[in-house]
């Protein structure tokens, strides 16, 4: 119900206040399993990118925002299952295995996965090296990888703003990746770098960030 209101409602309202810019939405199919491998530059970047797409998209999110108690944790979960977030517990060896598991439930039916490969935001708009979990679904399940570029909205959403501001907002969808011709080498470590690093260039061809050969600290490192 809320996801409905969400698409709905919310989303037309969304586009009607910020009015963003969006190229390449016919690269995006219509159905069928899709990974949207994006840059990450503000939290807003989760509303963004369901809000310009007519299909759902799931994203990854902690589980920590759907355990919080009593009213404010009703409006989470249903915020945040409404935008199609699902909930992953982080903190212990098995969460990556069971991260990339949902990844590939959600594309073995046919639904649209988003993922940003930098792992967290960056906090100097630039593009940092990717992590290869994109390239490990990929392999396993041969879905397609749509590579998105989101422009501006680190100035909607500035690190440790907590309202959005009205700012420009550019989404652009690239052509899809396909990496059929690595079939039989989903295993390889190496094949797994070599299929990330094409995903981080074309975000950055669509991007035009500068790009940094080292992964982005996770902000408690920072």
């Amino acid at each position: 119900m809320f996801y409905l209101f969400m698409k709905r409602v919310a989303a037309p309202i969304g586009r009607a206040v910020y009015r963003p810019k969006v190229e390449g939405l016919a690269n995006v199919p219509a159905k069928g399993p899709v990974i949207l491998a994006s840059n990450h530059l503000a939290f807003v970047d989760n509303i963004v990118i369901p809000m310009v797409l007519p299909r759902r998209v799931n994203f990854l999110a902690k589980a920590e925002y759907f355990q919080v108690p009593g009213l404010k944790g009703v409006l989470m979960r249903a915020f945040f299952g409404g935008l199609g977030h699902i909930p992953v517990q982080r903190g212990h060896g098995r969460a990556a295995r069971a991260a990339l598991d949902m990844a590939e439930e959600v594309l073995a039916r046919g639904g649209a996965f988003a993922i940003y490969p930098e792992g967290t935001r960056s906090l100097d708009g630039r593009l940092y090296r990717g992590h290869a979990g994109v390239a490990r679904i990929a392999l396993a399940t041969g879905a397609p990888v749509v590579p998105v570029a989101l422009i501006g909205t680190d100035q909607v959403q500035p690190s440790g703003r907590g309202l959005p501001r009205i700012r420009p907002i550019t989404v652009r969808f690239g052509e899809p990746l396909d990496f059929s011709r690595y079939d039989g080498m989903a295993a390889s470590t190496m094949i797994h770098r070599t299929v990330t690093d094409e995903i981080m260039y074309a975000i950055l061809e669509l991007s035009g960030q500068e790009y940094v050969d080292s992964y982005r600290p996770h902000p408690k490192a920072a």
